[in-house]
């Protein structure tokens, strides 16, 4: 067997509540979960999961504050320097007009810069094979994945009682 390859023994639950509760339970009995998939965001998972807050509205601040100096400075160099015009009156460094072309910087540096940055931090890139588990988890299934490479048949055995008790309606094995 290939070190690059993981053995995952996963659940599939109907509803969130169920999952959210086996968690917990798993939580309880020091289980070590690989990962929790669901069909849509749900509250509080995060926290059941011991995960820290993400950093990414941090890069969307930097990424906005580059946004916004790149449209303010550029605006500044054309009409101060490069293509100095006189429009209807107005001084060549007329501030409040700068204010349209600086916030669509913004955003648009912003937009672009947050969705690269959470792109390469959740291994999605271009050419990137991602295994799915199982078809229905964006569907409407939630699932509960254990890896179990280094695991005794016992522990296997374990988690498939783990998963009989909390309430999961189907427990697949893959290797991904």
């Amino acid at each position: 067997m290939s070190a690059k390859y993981k053995d995952v023994l996963f659940g599939l639950y109907d509803d969130e509540v169920i999952m959210m509760n086996a968690i917990k339970k798993a939580n309880a009995k020091h289980l070590d979960i690989m990962d929790v998939y669901s069909p849509f965001p749900i509250h509080g998972l995060d926290k059941l999961l011991g995960m820290d807050e993400s950093r990414l509205h941090i890069v969307g601040f930097i990424f906005g504050l580059l946004g916004c100096l790149v449209g303010f400075l550029g605006m500044t160099w054309i009409f101060t320097s490069d293509w100095p015009t006189i429009f209807g009156g107005k001084p060549y460094w007329a501030i409040p007009a700068f204010i349209p072309v600086t916030f669509e910087m913004t955003v648009l540096f912003c937009g672009i810069g947050m969705t690269v940055v959470f792109y390469i931090i959740c291994g999605m890139g271009f050419g990137v094979d991602n295994p799915v588990l199982h078809d229905r988890i964006t569907d409407d299934k939630f699932c509960i994945a254990f890896q179990t490479n280094d695991m005794s048949d016992d522990g296997v055995d374990g988690l498939k009682g783990f998963f009989d008790e909390t309430g999961a309606e189907e427990i697949h094995t893959k290797r991904i």
